[in-house]
């Protein structure tokens, strides 16, 4: 599980805790999970939360699982008029639940006084593990990798106790560019690959909680249906306090509900940059089972060319692409710490040279829309992909209240949208020189219409004509049980 974060006044660190803290307690075997958070600011305050916040989940994850809490991001469990649970209110879930809300309390008032402080008066306090902070700029400082919390079978929270927890700043140098957030994900992806190399990835934005705690196990029955494998698997972006009737357009209600609608029927549903399960070997470059892409065997000089100079990182990778983990095949490295100085090599500004990161592999460099160009890549490679709609919804975030901040916002998305369209990655090349879907052009085409005019002239009928039995079985609805 990945969450992204790069400026602490502007996403602040509550938000980026609350959303941690809502993975963490996600109803799914925890040994087989871990989440790793990418802080782009390099901001002790950060670091500080987490690991605060890691004490306050030995006692918030326990509580949620016994009692079936359905929202399990604190900041809005705490604020509905009644809190209740799925087992019904008895004296002992009160007492446990006031005692949560007390303990929530006091973490909120250790991250204000922290957030309080002056940048000068943080200078006194760099010691210990905050030691790795001191005299740091936010664009030029060497990586900073924090084992926060390792799962080791404890028995205080269960027979499992928590997810692993890790704290990344990769390395940042003026003389070297960083692709932003998709520099950020191909560096988690990186760093996850050497430390816990699991099959499957979740990437989050720091302000979009967890709002359903079967989200993994919806995401489980897509990408382990036997009968179809998909590239990725998409949940639409929903949020909370949004303006009545919408105004501006934030809830993307014709993309998710009525354009999201008909591309299940083609190739699949966009990738949206937030919520969205991924597979780590489409991810790495893998076509589907068709002898071409990177399927097959690699040698180890291969996969260097292919994956950066760390051998250990070269393994993982070919691990990956067979569809095994470090485990499976005895190639543990045991203890995440053991990994850590790898880890430092694989973040390092540098490590990208020659090789294949940000074209074709990982996510994609050159767009500001990095979600879009990657989804379409993956797409280009023949994958298909699907579009998860349980109930509740799987996430809710913050939306952009203000005029200004959403047109920023979508002035961001059609400057990015424009680089695709008039890039040798254009979605009509991609129809003739790879395997793209016409139809599924069409739908790429059309969600450029905040930059190109042209997108204007397509149809909606072609998009979503003839697919309407396709959707009920490429697109995913799933309603939780009342029983």
């Amino acid at each position: 599980m990945f969450v992204t974060t790069a400026d602490p006044v502007l996403e602040p660190p509550i938000i980026t805790v609350n959303t941690v803290l809502s993975l963490m307690a996600v109803d799914y075997p925890v040994s087989k999970l871990a989440c790793y958070v990418s802080d782009d600011g390099c901001s002790p305050l950060t670091y500080y939360s987490l690991v605060e916040a890691s004490k306050f989940a030995r006692l918030w994850v326990p509580f949620c699982k016994k009692y079936n809490v359905h929202v399990r991001a604190p900041f809005r469990y705490f604020s509905v008029a009644e809190v209740s649970s799925g087992n019904g209110e008895s004296s002992e879930f009160r007492q446990e639940c006031e005692k949560m809300k007390e303990e929530y309390g006091k973490l909120c008032c250790k991250i204000e006084e922290a957030t309080g402080k002056q940048p000068s008066s943080w200078d006194v306090t760099y010691s210990g593990d905050l030691a790795a902070f001191a005299h740091v700029e936010r664009r030029n400082h060497p990586t900073i990798i924090k084992v926060i919390w390792e799962n080791k079978y404890d028995t205080w929270a269960g027979e499992e106790g928590l997810p692993h927890l890790v704290y990344i700043s990769r390395e940042k140098h003026p003389e070297h560019p960083h692709h932003y957030r998709a520099g950020a994900m191909n560096v988690l992806t990186r760093v996850s690959g050497v430390m816990t190399n699991a099959p499957l990835m979740l990437n989050m934005d720091c302000d979009m909680y967890a709002n359903n705690p079967l989200i993994v196990r919806y995401a489980m029955c897509v990408l382990l249906d036997a009968r179809r494998e998909e590239g990725f698997v998409q949940f639409p972006q929903s949020f909370y306090g949004a303006l009545k009737d919408d105004p501006f357009g934030n809830q993307l209600v014709v993309l998710l509900q009525f354009v999201g609608a008909g591309i299940s029927g083609i190739q699949g549903a966009f990738y949206g940059g937030t919520g969205c399960f991924h597979r780590r070997k489409v991810i790495y470059g893998l076509c589907p089972v068709d002898n071409t892409g990177l399927a097959g065997e690699f040698s180890e000089k291969e996969l260097l060319r292919i994956f950066g100079t760390s051998i250990e990182f070269a393994e993982s990778a070919g691990l990956a692409l067979k569809g095994h983990t470090n485990s499976q095949t005895n190639t543990s490295r045991g203890r995440l710490l053991d990994s850590v100085e790898v880890a430092n090599q694989v973040a390092g500004c540098n490590y990208e040279s020659s090789s294949n990161w940000g074209k074709p592999n990982g996510w994609q460099y050159g767009s500001t829309t990095e979600d879009v160009l990657t989804g379409l890549g993956i797409h280009t490679r023949g994958w298909s992909s699907v579009m998860c709609n349980p109930y509740p919804v799987a996430f809710l975030g913050c939306a952009p209240t203000g005029g200004p901040a959403s047109l920023t916002q979508q002035k961001r998305w059609a400057t990015g949208l424009l680089e695709i369209l008039i890039s040798g990655r254009n979605p009509l090349i991609s129809v003739f020189t790879a395997k793209l879907q016409f139809r599924q052009c069409l739908a790429y085409l059309w969600i450029n219409n905040n930059s190109n005019f042209l997108s204007s002239a397509i149809p909606s009928s072609l998009l979503i004509a003839s697919s309407t039995t396709p959707i009920s079985s490429r697109s995913c609805k799933i309603q939780e049980s009342t029983s």
